[in-house]
């Protein structure tokens, strides 16, 4: 099973209902991303880092999650400046670096590290299982969430079998090389994966009605909405208002 880091611990936002969390998550992120005013994407930014804060998540994992996403915004860097139109501040070579392209690339990094963070925060100190349940109560279709669950649930036995195959073709021989042979091997890799996980997926549905499943997960612990965790979400969910309403 994939490992939850987050999910164990004691913090403020691990005892929050996960259906605030959810709330002030999807509502942050919207926000954060249509804005652009650097006013608000800095109180958006000092939100995320003060949840991490409170949620007392350990740094070193947290700086790992970051790392992977600005390497992908690293490649942004690279081509915003010398590709958006705009004002002409530097001259490097042939290349012309604007100063909207700039401006982009920053606001793309600071809206996306402000989302992860508060992403991370708020919905990662929740377990996979209460999440799903929060969002059966929050009335989202049954469909969204039931494909939300098995993803999670079958990913892992999906890479487990990917290594499988893996290993296969690599005792028979088979060194990765740039020739027709070694796409011809991965595409069958890949056709193989995706035909046992159909016959997986098959399995698991006849399963599942065997006992008696009918289109829906039933659960006999239920959250209890407390008076504070009301109180919490709204100032929340205000502090994020007040985001916009910064000049």
């Amino acid at each position: 099973m994939i490992k939850e880091k987050f999910s164990e611990g004691d913090s403020f936002f691990h005892k929050l209902d996960p259906r605030v969390k959810i709330i002030v998550a999807l509502f942050f992120s919207v926000i954060v991303a249509v804005t652009d005013k650097y006013t608000s994407l800095s109180g958006g930014l000092l939100f995320a880092v003060g949840a991490v804060a409170v949620a007392r998540l350990r740094t070193k994992e947290i700086v790992s999650r970051l790392l992977v996403v600005n390497s992908f915004i690293f490649f942004l860097w690279l081509m915003l400046p010398f590709t958006f139109p705009g004002k002409n501040i530097y001259t490097l070579g042939s290349l012309n670096i604007s100063q909207e392209g700039i401006k982009y690339a920053f606001l793309i990094t600071i809206k996306s590290n402000s989302i992860i963070l508060a992403g991370i925060a708020l919905l990662s100190t929740s377990s996979i299982f209460n999440l799903v349940h929060a969002l059966r109560h929050l009335h989202f279709p049954d469909k969204l969430t039931q494909l939300f669950f098995f993803t999670y649930r079958y990913t892992q036995t999906i890479h487990s079998e990917y290594i499988r195959l893996n290993n296969a073709i690599k005792i028979r021989g088979f060194k990765a090389r740039t020739n027709f042979h070694t796409y011809r091997t991965y595409a069958y890799l890949v056709g193989m994966m995706l035909v046992r996980s159909y016959d997986r997926s098959k399995r698991v549905y006849n399963a599942m009605l065997c006992r008696g499943f009918k289109g829906k997960f039933w659960t006999l612990n239920h959250f209890v909405f407390k008076k504070s965790e009301l109180i919490t979400g709204i100032m929340m969910i205000s502090y994020i208002i007040g985001l916009v309403l910064l000049p």
